[in-house]
Parts: C-alpha cells; structure tokens; sequence
C-alpha cells in the first residue's frame, strides 16, 4: 500500500510480507492510520477528518496478488476494471470536504464495490470485533458462518418462512380487528356501484351529449345560416331572378370554354372553375340536407339535458377526473375492492390455515437449524478449547450453551414450544472454564484480561479458519496478553501463517519476533510538522526496535541480549 496524506502519515509504502507481517511502532506514532488505510481500500468509511492538515486530500493506493479466476478478480472484471501482471489496483481518495472516490484496475466505480471485494480479500479481526462477540447475538452469527452451509441453507429457507409468516399475521389481524370498518367500507362501496349501474353511464358518453346539447339549444340559428348559406351557393326558388353562386360559376365557365383553344392556359383555368362548379354544388346540396334533418324537438333537448344532469351527479361523487370514463374506472376499482371485502370469511379460513401451515414448516426448519448448531458447536468448542492449549491455556475448556426460551405462542423445538425470531429459535453463548472444576461461565464473566484476549484470538483464528479468504487482519488482538502466553500467541499467528498472509498491528516483542517482516510506524517532528513513516525492519534495526518494545529504549544490552533470543528462538521454532 502507498498512503498519502492520511492522519499523521505525510506518504508512505506499506509492503507486506506473504507470509507474517508485524506492525509496531510506539503509541500514538500511526500504527491505526495502517489499519484505516487498509479500511478505506475495503470500503470502509471516508472521514474527512482523517485527511491531513493542510492537505487536499488523503489517497490510498494498494496492489493486491490474486489469480485471474478468484471471485475478487471475477467481480472486479464484471464492474470493468482489469488485471495489471495478476494484480488488482485499488485506490481510494478522501477529500477534506468529505468526497470520496474509488478506482478499482484503471475504472473508477462506486464506494460500495470495494465493500464487495473486500468479503473475498480480508478478515478483520481486531479490538472492536472482540467486544462485539462478548454478545449473545453475535456469537450466534459467528457460530452460523463457522456452520457454514449446514445452517446456511436451512437458514434462508427459514427466513422466507418467517417473512411470510408476519405478513400472514398482520393481515389476519387487519381483517379481524377492523371487520367493523371493513363492512362499512363494503356498504359504501356497494351503494355507489348500484348508483352508477341505475344510470349505466357509457364511456365519453359525456363528450357527445355536450355537443348535442349545444347544437339543439341552437337549432333555429343553424337552420337559419344553412338556409341562407344553400341561397346564396344554389339560388331561391322563391325569387327566380336571383343571381347566386352557381350561376356566377357557370357563367365563367362558359366564358372560357368558348376560347381554350386559343391559350392552352386559359383551358386549365377552365377546367378548374368547372371543378369549383361541382364543389359548389355538394356543398349546396349538403346544406340542403342539413337544414332537413336538423333536429329542433325541445322534447329532444330536455331529454338530454336530463341525461346530462344524471351523469353529472356521478361525476361529482366518483369521477375525480369529472368525466365518466373515470366515474367508470372507480366502479371497476370499487368492484375488485367489494369482492376482496365480501371475500373476508374465506380469506380468513384460507390465511389460518396457510398461518398453520408456516408455524409447523417453522417448526421443522427451526428444529433442523438447533441440530446444525449443536453439532457445530460441539466442533467449534473443541477447536477453540485446542487453541487454547496453544496459548498457555491447556486446562481451560470452551463450551457453547445453545437455548430457547419458552412461549406458549411460539413453535415447535424438541417437543416444546418456545420464542422464535428472523434467526430461528436458538440462543446462542460461549462459556469458559479456565481450570478444571471451575463452572463454565459465559467469557466476559468467566475469565481474566489476560485470558479474554487468548480467548478471543482462538476464537478469531478459529473462525479464520473457517473463512475462505487470503488475508487476515488482527489489530492488538493480543492486548492483556503478556510473557509465555505472549509467545504463544506468536507462535499460534505464524503458525495460520503457513497457509495465509497474516498482518498483525501489535506491541508485544514476542508476536513480533515471530513476523517474516516488521513494519516500524515511527513519527518525527522538526519543530514545526509532525510526520509518521513506515520503514522495513532488518537485522540491527530489527534488533534495536524489539529491545525498544522490550525495555522501552533500545541501547540496553539486555533488552538487545532478549531481543536477540527471541528472534532466534522464533526462527527455530518456525
């Protein structure tokens, strides 16, 4: 990783071992911005604060090993980024002003992508995830991923079950607590649906008579303008002597018919005035016809405004467009609606029994879940209890209480009804018998600082275990933890080194002798800025820095002298 910018780190090059990687550095120096740097490469959330002062932005840059086909690389590819020699190039940048942005192979995508990748890339395991698994709820969770697909797959189908199951139960209680409001909604409905069937309104039906409405209520001036209008086009038969259009056209016409021949233009206006003749004529005629069959019938026109003022009336009750064909899409709606009201007795009947019918498959689902945690549990305890024979435990045992809690209301597991949530029936919590005839007792309670932190990191490396990814993150996991018990710890974290990349965020000398590689966070200040970097640690500097952690300065010739000691007891253990 390269980071810039970032807290007290002004730039630096983080190259991390294969293998194991330590980090050390004295309190306060960045060994944490290592950490956060790694977070925000995985997605983690963007601080402005974490920018540096007087910096524009903080940017982490890594370039992480994979092959072509693993699920990261795969996913990376589909969001349009690209391998660079096997590797994949991630970066991140943080404003001071909060914006982030991510580019993962070359592609800039979104923040959440990252987040993506990472579930394939690294497990953390750190401080704040062993405070965590001090609770019920999370121990369960931690035991259903060591479970794996034995509770992963009965685990889901269960989860659709009990979704199905609310949404049954509340709406059984919706039909049965509001049966009164239901009926009444009913009542209604079914009055405005006899209302709109007495009128049986048709669809624009409401257009047309407007426009019959309008033209009856002026008959007399329409017949009137038709009249005159077919006069003036055809002639009045009353008044021979009349000159009308016809007549004006058909004697233009003549005009020009007798000299065509001479002026081919002169033709082609001829034979467009005749057209205009015609045209006059069925004009005329139509008019004729209109005036005959104009209806003026006042008994005609009270009949449609009658109409009218009934269609209107729905309109105004149910057309909240004030149309009819709206008045009609209520009916529709209202109809579906009355037959789901009307319906309520047997949708009652058909609700119970599917209700009865998911709290016995829950009951199964959640009786084969129970099993799969007993059994994973019982292999949980007994890896976790061998870990900590590793770490200078050997006579302690880890034991896992899985229980339910009575409920008459509940389902069915081992023959007994009990409470039951989104994760089943079970109640899950790790107990801890430090030495033998001691009562087991759940682990915030039942051991000492010292012996919570080996017992979390056996926990963590357990669960590593079980986690099908290439690197592992522990931040001061082994904090409380001291002397023999120490080394222990180096020894058990080199050890899950041999099949994974391992890095370490620690302050103790012996889990630092046992790293491939140490990493020294050192901040130096010239007066006026303050900077940390991240240097590489061979031979005397090696030396130097683990008789720091050891004595607190690094000249002491003891400190040297043991420092010395643990790094070649390491190597030989190794």
């Amino acid at each position: 990783m390269r980071i810039r910018s970032l807290g007290v780190i002004d730039d630096a090059v983080v190259e991390l071992s294969p293998g194991f990687t330590a980090v050390t550095g004295e309190t306060g120096a960045g060994k944490t911005m290592v950490v956060t740097s790694l977070g925000l490469l995985l997605g983690g959330r963007a601080d402005p604060a974490l920018v540096r002062i007087g910096a524009k932005a903080a940017v982490v840059e890594g370039r992480i090993v994979m092959r072509p086909d693993a699920p990261a690389a795969v996913r990376a590819e589909e969001a349009g980024a690209e391998l660079d020699d096997g590797a994949l190039l991630i970066s991140r940048t943080v404003s001071a002003e909060g914006r982030s942005r991510a580019h993962v192979g070359g592609r800039s995508v979104p923040v959440g992508l990252l987040g993506e990748l990472a579930d394939d890339l690294v497990a953390v395991h750190g401080q704040t995830d062993q405070q965590g698994l001090l609770r019920p709820a999370r121990q369960r969770q931690a035991l259903d991923r060591y479970a794996a697909d034995a509770v992963a797959v009965p685990l889901e189908k269960y989860g659709s079950a009990y979704r199905r199951l609310r949404a049954v139960a509340v709406e059984l209680e919706e039909i049965t607590t509001r049966a009164r409001e239901r009926a009444q909604e009913a009542d209604l409905l079914r009055f405005g649906l006899d209302e709109i069937a007495a009128v049986e309104p048709v669809a624009g039906e409401d257009a047309e008579l407007s426009a019959e409405a309008e033209r009856l209520g002026h008959a007399e001036a329409l017949a009137s303008a038709a009249q005159t209008a077919h006069a003036a086009l055809a002639g009045n038969p009353e008044d021979p002597e009349a000159i009308d259009a016809n007549m004006l056209v058909a004697g233009a016409h003549r005009a020009l018919e007798a000299v065509r021949s001479y002026d081919p233009a002169l033709g082609a206006l001829a034979e467009r005035i005749g057209e205009l003749g015609i045209l006059l004529a069925d004009v005329a005629g139509e008019l004729a016809g209109y005036a005959d069959d104009l209806d003026a019938d006042p008994l005609r026109l009270a009949a449609v405004e009658e109409r009218r003022a009934a269609l209107t009336q729905l309109t105004r009750k149910y057309g909240t467009g004030g149309t009819v064909d709206a008045v009609l899409e209520w009916a529709e709606q209202g109809a579906a609606r009355l037959l789901e009201l009307d319906g309520d007795d047997e949708r009652i009947t058909e609700l119970t029994a599917e209700r009865d019918g998911l709290r016995s498959e829950l009951s199964l689902l959640a009786q084969t879940l129970t099993d799969a945690r007993v059994e994973a549990a019982t292999r949980f305890a007994s890896a976790v209890t061998e870990e900590l024979a590793s770490l200078a435990m050997p006579h302690a045992r880890v034991t896992i209480d899985i229980r339910q809690t009575e409920d008459p209301e509940g389902v069915e597991v081992d023959g007994r009804p009990v409470a039951y949530g989104p994760s089943g029936a079970d109640e899950v919590e790790l107990l801890l018998a430090p030495h033998p005839g001691a009562q087991p007792r759940p682990i915030a309670k039942g051991a000492s600082g010292g012996e919570l932190s080996r017992v979390m990191l056996a926990v963590e490396v357990v669960f590593a275990g079980s986690d099908p990814v290439p690197t592992y993150l522990f931040d001061e996991v082994d904090a409380g933890v001291g002397g023999k018990a120490a080394v222990e710890v180096g020894r058990r974290l080199a050890k899950l080194a041999r099949s994974a990349q391992v890095v370490v965020v620690t302050h103790l000398p012996q889990v630092a002798a046992f790293a491939d590689r140490q990493l020294l966070v050192e901040k130096t200040n010239d007066g006026s800025v303050t900077r940390s970097g991240v240097t590489v640690l061979e031979g005397e500097d090696r030396i130097r820095e683990l008789s720091r952690m050891l004595a607190g300065h690094e000249d002491s010739v003891s400190a040297r002298a043991h420092a010395e000691e643990l790094l070649a007891a390491a190597r030989a253990d190794v």
